[in-house]
């Protein structure tokens, strides 16, 4: 790392880790964790003498968000959080004492949580599952936190009998986990990887999926494989429905997903068969490069319908989500 350690608070390190690790992973858990270790930072602040709170601060952010987008680049909705709290940062009053101030801001960030995220899933989970009916077969990928609520909450509350087929692909096979948490709430459930969608696809009646972004034009950034899944939903007509929270909603235009994404670990491309790996050595070979993306940009003909905190929208509405948000602020 290129900050020096002594300039970054405790937390911050850890959750940089923890980050980097995958210990905390998803669009919402990381965005949560960073909200928390600030309301830490703005505890354990001090203003130093001839400096305002509002402008100090906002300067003491910036190496800790520095370290942090070096530990894994920064998500949507972590930097659309961090532009939010810089901006009530710097609309604080001088005439606030510092203890004030300080109260101030955490009371902020905790209404951020709440009304952004908390209050947004039940809004979401709310109008979703009002689209589950009885016998239906429906089609998640990967694990999103929002859908498998949306899943669980149409189970319990509402009592319906649907079956879920959770799609699967490596490298990080984080469909395991939805499947661990579906069927620990008694949901019936089939596992396949994503190589095997066109088998299961004439089952299905509609795709649930999640999102890490809905860019400015209408495409969905999520999980790679999102759009291949899309893609052949589309071709079955099945209808594809996106799940995504408003503060996640970002002013980027992407159109493909090699302009800009997040790069994981090559290494993990690599599969042992058979106590052998087809790709071993591949560093030492200068005509073979391993390309491991991390997302991928669906574009807006491909979703029939976002579900959003607001209503259900079509892709073509982020752009006046985005300005109302705009407005508001």
């Amino acid at each position: 790392m290129s900050i020096p350690s002594t300039v970054i608070h405790p937390a911050v390190v850890r959750l940089g880790l923890q980050y980097s690790q995958g210990i905390i992973n998803g669009s919402n858990a990381r965005c949560i964790a960073l909200l928390e270790v600030f309301k830490q930072l703005i505890r354990d602040y001090s203003t130093p003498q001839n400096e305002e709170l509002s402008r100090d601060l906002v300067a003491k952010l910036k190496p800790h968000i520095s370290f942090l987008n070096q530990c894994r680049p920064l998500s949507a909705s972590m930097g659309n959080a961090i532009k939010f709290l810089k901006k009530e940062i710097s609309c604080l009053p001088d005439t606030l004492r510092e203890e004030e101030a300080k109260e101030k801001l955490q009371d902020t960030i905790d209404k951020y949580l709440r009304e952004k995220i908390l209050l947004a899933a039940e809004a979401i989970s709310r109008s979703a599952f009002e689209k589950i009916n009885d016998n239906d077969v429906i089609l998640v990928y990967g694990c999103s936190s929002l859908v498998n609520r949306t899943l669980c909450d149409a189970h319990m509350k509402k009592g319906q009998a649907f079956r879920v087929i959770v799609v699967d692909s490596r490298p990080r096979l984080e469909g395991r986990e939805t499947l661990r948490r579906l069927v620990r709430k008694g949901i019936h459930c089939t596992y396949v990887m994503i190589n095997a969608i066109s088998y299961v696809l004439p089952e299905v009646s509609k795709v649930l999926l999640g999102a890490h972004a809905l860019l400015a034009n209408g495409s969905v950034m999520s999980r790679v494989g999102t759009s291949q899944i899309a893609l052949v939903s589309k071709a079955y007509n099945v209808p594809v429905l996106v799940c995504c929270e408003t503060y996640k909603f970002c002013e980027r235009v992407q159109t493909d997903s090699f302009v800009s994404n997040e790069l994981d670990d090559p290494d993990d491309l690599i599969v042992l068969r058979k106590g052998q790996a087809q790709l071993g050595g591949w560093a030492e070979n200068k005509s073979l490069r391993l390309l491991n993306l991390v997302y991928d940009v669906t574009p807006p003909d491909l979703v029939d319908l976002v579900i959003t905190d607001l209503g259900m929208i079509p892709c073509t509405s982020v752009p006046v989500v985005l300005r109302v948000k705009n407005v508001d602020q």
